[in-house]
């Protein structure tokens, strides 16, 4: 059986693996709803991904993926400040 999306779905449980799988409707929103409603990025998207469905798919591999994307956020983070804070520190130079 297909859905409005032309997507194959299983029709003894009517679950939907494409679009909706059952580790992702668990809670009161999907990650990808609150990932689009929020603008998250790559980043910030994998690591609500992979909290919100580790109890029900991947487990302690969920979260060390979710660990691994938080850490590459946090690098990101730290690099954008150190690039301001060289700036400030030129700009006062020339002050």
């Amino acid at each position: 059986m297909f859905n409005t999306l032309g997507s194959i779905v299983n029709s003894s449980t009517m679950t939907d693996n494409v679009n909706h799988p059952k580790h992702y409707t668990k809670g009161k929103i999907e990650p990808i709803d609150f990932i689009n409603a929020n603008n998250l990025d790559y980043l910030e998207g994998n690591i609500v991904k992979y909290i919100a469905r580790y109890k029900y798919k991947g487990g302690a591999e969920d979260l060390e993926k979710a660990e691994f994307y938080l850490r590459m956020l946090l690098q990101r983070e730290k690099e954008k400040k150190n690039v301001i804070t060289k700036r400030k520190e030129e700009l006062d130079k020339r002050l």
